[in-house]
């Protein structure tokens, strides 16, 4: 099911659709600031195993989900006063943090370094999504069957129908992946350069 949904005033309608997804196991596709995400409720197992599988993934891939907020990551993560400093500068924006991840975290998304992928995207449809789910969500990037990035609702409805409940169509996006930032150690590091300013680590 393809919804349209617009970038800025998103359709509350729409996102309660997705999220009854979500609620029953479903996968879904959204807009980020970045791409379009496939997303489910990580809570769920057997949709995380599903989008797993969808993506070509093992179970030992490293995954990030966003949250709506900081306070959303202090839940998920163990952050020292640093890391938080440049979380703040940064976020809500383009950057996936990797921190040690707390006991909330289910196991399917943790690393072999107990570490955790997390993200608080900038943009209207996700962030809306986030908060009227109450919960984080999947964040990994809407491919095709070649791993290749789609910004396309109606390509990503067409590839891949029979997998995804909910397509939230917020038009057609310049894919460009987050910036990640490894937090872990005594200064930041750099992993990809991406979207996100990296002038705002410092």
């Amino acid at each position: 099911m393809i919804l349209e949904t617009h970038p800025q005033n998103p359709n509350i309608r729409n996102i309660r659709t997705a999220i009854d997804a979500l609620e029953n196991g479903g996968l879904i596709a959204y807009a980020t600031d970045t791409n379009y995400g496939l997303g489910c409720d990580i809570c769920s197992k057997a949709a995380m195993e599903r989008a797993l599988r969808l993506k070509g993934y093992s179970k030992y891939h490293a995954l990030s989900f966003l949250c709506a907020d900081l306070s959303d990551i202090s839940k998920y993560a163990l952050v020292e006063t640093p890391a938080y400093k440049i979380m703040k500068r940064c976020l809500p924006g383009a950057f996936t943090f990797i921190l040690p991840a707390s006991r909330e975290v289910p196991k399917l998304l943790l690393t072999k370094q107990k570490t955790v992928g997390l993200r608080v995207p900038d943009h209207p449809v996700c962030r809306t999504l986030l908060k009227e789910f109450g919960r984080p969500i999947l964040s990994t990037g809407m491919t095709d069957r070649e791993g290749v990035l789609m910004n396309d609702p109606e390509q990503i409805e067409a590839e891949w129908d029979n997998e995804i409940a909910v397509i939230l169509d917020s038009g057609i996006l310049i894919n460009k992946s987050s910036t990640i930032v490894d937090l872990t150690g005594d200064e930041p590091v750099i992993l990809r350069e991406g979207k996100g300013d990296i002038s705002l680590i410092g």
